[in-house]
């Protein structure tokens, strides 16, 4: 070809599909428990078992309720591993599970993992620490670094089920696991492998991870009403509220996944990202780091912000948040969201926050909004901010058809990140 052909020649892009999917929460351990609790309007919210409350300000959280990780894991490995390992290896056990995707010596090492995590093994670093100032520096476990640093949960996953491919992990706060999403996206994308492990995990409710959020008065303060303390949108809502758990999906070239006769369950069309580079903590005025990340994943999914028909929003709850990505979200869909005709939701309403995590489980939610053809609701509305102007399925959810949606992930520095699926319909 001449030069004129080349500057024009653009290489096939190799489609992705999703084919398997692994969910925990606080709402449900498994894809379908957290699917029908979610539908039910059932919260994940209550008072924090895991740590003693003397002193705590906040005292309640989305904690995964009865989760034994010695079901997935060995007790000896298990003791070697931060809480985040544990629900990654469950949570990429059932997407493996559900997607029947056999790694062996054919593929293995065209099978990648990039799985995210805001903060990685907080549950250890303060074990470890307290062992180090009651007993010394020999007191720290040889285990304290490999239980506690944010990849190993990519890496665990990927020595489970021999995964030689690409081995990532994000750590970009709240927008962790759609960025490992995304990338894990354009890793199959253009070639470099095949199929992809891919979400976020999280496991940060501990004493300084909830105390620490809530030095930053970041958190709700509903002590006395956990269930409904988390409320999206509503003109009463007072911050977030910290959840766990961990959300992967099994991503895959189109014809890899049908020559194994996979079920496919949605493609993945759009990746879009942005820096608000504008505060520590805040939101850019009016969302604008948000928009920019919507309207990138719009471009790159090639469709109009008017074929959207769903939104999982990041919406945590935060009084500035929550309104400021509504008017973002107007932004992009001018009348057709003003019109109520978008559906728009925040399931974290229920599930409560998962900050690196959140990503991973949204994304596996809005897969299932497609799926089923339902928006899951957000909970807990009883009046709506003035400044919070759209369809956001108040407490029930809404039967509609969903053939393209979009998930948002925004975080702490001014990262955004939001993901566009195709509902599966060839």
């Amino acid at each position: 070809m001449d030069a004129s052909e080349a500057m024009e020649y653009r290489p096939r892009r190799r489609r992705v599909v999703v084919t398997g999917l692994g969910l925990i929460c606080g709402v449900g351990k498994t894809v379908n428990e957290v699917w029908d609790g979610l539908l039910a309007g059932r919260s994940g919210m209550a008072e924090i078992k895991a740590f003693d409350l003397t002193g705590h300000p906040v005292r309640f959280a989305a904690e995964v309720k009865d989760f034994d990780p010695l079901v997935f894991i060995e007790k000896k490995e298990a003791r070697k591993m931060g809480r985040f390992i544990h629900f990654a290896i469950a949570a990429a056990q059932e997407a493996m599970d559900h997607s029947g995707l056999k790694v062996d010596e054919s593929n293995h090492d065209r099978v990648g993992v990039h799985i995210g995590s805001g903060i990685g093994g907080f549950d250890v670093i303060e074990r470890e620490h307290s062992a180090m100032l009651a007993g010394g520096p020999r007191k720290i476990s040889p285990f304290f670094i490999p239980g506690s640093i944010v990849n190993l949960a990519a890496g665990h996953v990927s020595i489970r089920f021999g995964a030689r491919g690409p081995n990532e992990a994000t750590a970009t706060a709240c927008t962790s696991s759609a960025h490992s999403i995304g990338d894990a996206f354009r890793i199959i994308e253009r070639g470099d492998a095949d199929a992809m492990i891919a979400g976020g995990t999280e496991a940060a409710i501990t004493p300084m991870g909830v105390g620490g959020f809530a030095a930053m008065k970041a958190l709700s303060t509903r002590n006395d009403d956990p269930t409904h303390a988390c409320r999206p949108f509503d003109k009463d809502r007072d911050g977030f509220v910290c959840g766990e758990g961990a959300g992967i999906l099994i991503m895959e070239e189109l014809e890899f996944a049908q020559a194994r006769g996979a079920k496919i369950l949605a493609e993945v069309i759009g990746y879009g990202m942005s820096a608000d580079a504008y505060h520590m903590t805040g939101m850019a005025p009016e969302g604008e780091g948000c928009r920019r990340a919507m309207n990138a994943a719009l471009k790159v999914a090639s469709i109009l912000p008017d074929q959207i028909d769903y939104v999982n929003a990041h919406a945590t709850s935060t009084p500035l948040g929550d309104a400021l990505e509504s008017k973002a979200i107007e932004n992009v869909f001018g009348d057709r969201a003003l019109n109520h005709q978008l559906l728009v939701s925040s399931t974290k309403s229920m599930t409560g926050h998962l900050l690196g995590g959140a990503g991973g489980l949204e994304a596996g939610i809005t897969i299932m909004a497609m799926l089923k053809q339902i928006a899951p609701p957000t909970t807990n509305i009883v009046e709506l901010d003035p400044n919070c102007r759209l369809n956001y399925v108040p407490n029930t959810p809404q039967p509609a058809k969903i053939d393209y949606a979009l998930s948002n992930s925004f975080g702490f520095g001014g990262t955004n990140g939001s993901l566009v699926f195709k509902r599966w319909m060839e």
